[in-house]
């Protein structure tokens, strides 16, 4: 039995890229935000899909560390600091999701910030996941 079960309403419409919501039944894991720092903590990647993809790994190697696997993620939050480039380039970021997690998608938020904490992310990812007991 699955840790995690996808709850998507028909009255809600059908979600694409995210799930509407997402029962948990196991051990949570909070995963803090990762941009796109290297090892030496320098942001690394001049576009949005670069920086993406290396929060996104970032993130999922917190979470194989843990004991998890992407397939546990319950929740993810991307906060973007120009929403009209990740819009723009929605489909490549979609891809790179595709590629990294597969094509089952968590409860998801996508928030448009002026700035992160690191002056030169594009975009932050952070998440929660559910691992079977």
């Amino acid at each position: 039995m699955s840790a995690l079960e996808h709850v998507n309403p028909p009255e809600l419409g059908r979600p694409s890229g995210f799930s509407h919501a997402v029962v948990g039944r196991g051990r949570m894991v909070f995963l803090a935000g990762q941009t796109a720092l290297d090892e030496n903590g320098r942001i690394v990647g001049d576009t949005v899909v670069e920086q993406f993809e290396r929060a996104l790994t970032s993130m999922l190697t917190s979470l194989r560390a843990a004991g998890g696997e992407p397939e546990h993620l319950a929740s993810v939050t991307i906060y973007i600091v120009d929403m009209d480039d990740y819009r723009a380039h929605s489909a490549e970021i979609g891809a790179v999701w595709r590629r990294l997690v597969g094509a089952a998608y968590p409860a998801m938020a996508g928030i448009g910030v002026a700035r992160l904490w690191d002056e030169d992310a594009l975009v932050e990812v952070q998440g929660f996941a559910v691992l079977p007991d």
